[in-house]
Order: C-alpha cells, then sequence, then structure tokens
C-alpha cells in the first residue's frame, strides 16, 4: 500500500538546500576568468546546449582542478556532454561538478570519499562535448543548477 502522505511529509520535513554565500568558494582553477557563462546562449555550438547549467572556466590541458569546498564525493561519472565529470555535496546541502576532465587524481581514484577545500581532483581534458580545453563548473541547490559566478573570485574573460 502507497502512502503519499508520508512522502509529503519527508520532503516538507527535510532541511531546505543552503546555497554558499558570495565569495564563499575557491576558484578551482588556478588563474581563470569566465568563457562562457550561467544561463540561456544564442551563440552556442551545434552539439552543445543552449541552457548552459554552470560556467566555462578555460585551461590548458593538464592543469589540476581543485575542490572549491570541503566536501563528500558522491560521484565519478561519466555523463553525456559532461564528459568525465565528479560531484562534490558540501555542508548546507549543496553540491559542486566539475566537467571535461581529462583524469581523475589518484586519490579520488583510489576511492577517498571525503575531498578537503583546495584539494587535486584531476586534470582539464577534452572529454564529452567540447569546442577547447576548460572546466565546466556547476553549483546546485536542491537538485537545481544556480549561477556559480557569484560565489567564485572570478570574472569574465576579455
Amino acid at each position: 500500500m502507497r502512502r503519499p502522505f508520508l512522502l509529503a511529509w519527508l520532503l516538507l520535513a527535510a532541511p531546505a538546500a543552503a546555497q554558499p554565500a558570495p565569495g564563499d568558494l575557491a576558484l578551482p582553477l588556478g588563474a581563470a576568468c569566465i568563457s562562457s557563462p550561467f544561463g540561456e546562449r544564442r551563440d552556442a555550438g551545434p552539439r552543445a546546449s543552449r541552457n548552459h547549467r554552470g560556467i566555462d572556466l578555460p585551461a590548458p590541458a593538464g592543469a589540476w582542478v581543485t575542490a572549491a569546498a570541503a566536501g563528500q564525493l558522491v560521484a565519478v561519472r561519466r555523463r553525456g556532454a559532461a564528459g568525465l565529470e565528479v560531484e562534490i555535496r558540501h555542508e548546507g546541502g549543496f553540491a559542486t561538478r566539475y566537467a571535461h576532465l581529462g583524469s581523475v587524481a589518484p586519490a579520488i581514484a583510489s576511492g577517498r570519499r571525503r575531498v578537503a577545500r583546495g584539494e587535486r581532483l584531476g586534470r582539464i581534458g577534452r572529454s564529452g562535448i567540447t569546442y577547447g580545453t576548460h572546466l565546466h563548473f556547476e553549483v546546485v541547490v536542491g537538485g537545481q543548477p544556480v549561477d556559480p559566478a557569484p560565489f567564485l573570485p572570478v570574472a569574465p574573460c576579455g
């Protein structure tokens, strides 16, 4: 017998996911700028999504990507257009995603589940659909993507 009221109660009783405060997250690359912002894109290539769920930070192939905040590693996966991706859940319930990686760091590959702010997650690559080497970075709050730019010390390129 199904109990839909129980599910509804659980959803209402669950604490809402908090988002980081502006400037709370560390830049996941040494130095970066935003080459493609969050949101609707008119100039997306023929295979790229028009609804951009994160920001793109250009970087050379092989550059290290680091955790923007401490948290629990929840996934290392290949996800369609995102390619090789790492996902971390942080205190407060929000998550960060790091996509288009070429490889993951040895500690991550060997099963480490807890990561520190600034810890190496992997290296920039060209997995998934890309038009150049970059990190696709997302912040997810309550299952919905939000613009990561306000939480990072980063400005648009050029």
